[in-house]
């Protein structure tokens, strides 16, 4: 019967652990789609609107959108570079605008200890990526 109880809480604490280490190195920020909408007056484009949300001290890999972006920072403080600017953190109410191409070198949360969320509008063509990672 100990032998058992061992064996099950073992298993837990094993269980726990593996959870646990899980999510303390998730290195995807959380992106969720508000609305996906053709546009009537522009044919062959849509509006897209997402929710990024970081987690503290969290940040997206080095990436470029094919289509036009907007970003508005809801919560916190965002970092962010695109290549041939400076690096800028934005605060909750600030906002910024990337061409379509632009090499998005950071994005990142600019807190260690505080969550950060963008609101972001992209115009793109259906068949365009949202994000493309961008090589080393």
């Amino acid at each position: 019967m100990n032998v058992l109880r061992f064996c099950a809480a073992s298993l837990v604490a094993l269980t726990l652990t593996i959870s646990a280490s899980a999510f303390a190195h998730d290195p995807s920020e959380k992106v969720t789609i508000l609305q996906d909408q053709m546009l009537k007056n522009a044919p062959g484009k849509k509006a897209l609107m997402i929710e990024v949300d970081y987690k503290p001290g969290q940040s997206s890999i080095a990436h470029k959108h094919d289509g036009t972006a907007m970003a508005y920072v809801l919560e916190g403080e965002i970092t962010s570079q695109v290549k041939g600017e400076k690096e800028v953190t934005y605060k909750t109410g600030e906002f910024w605008y990337e061409a379509a191409g632009s090499e998005h070198l950071v994005s990142k949360n600019a807190s260690a200890t505080k969550p950060a969320k963008l609101l972001v509008f992209m115009v793109l063509s259906p068949d365009e990526k949202v994000l493309i990672p961008l090589k080393n």
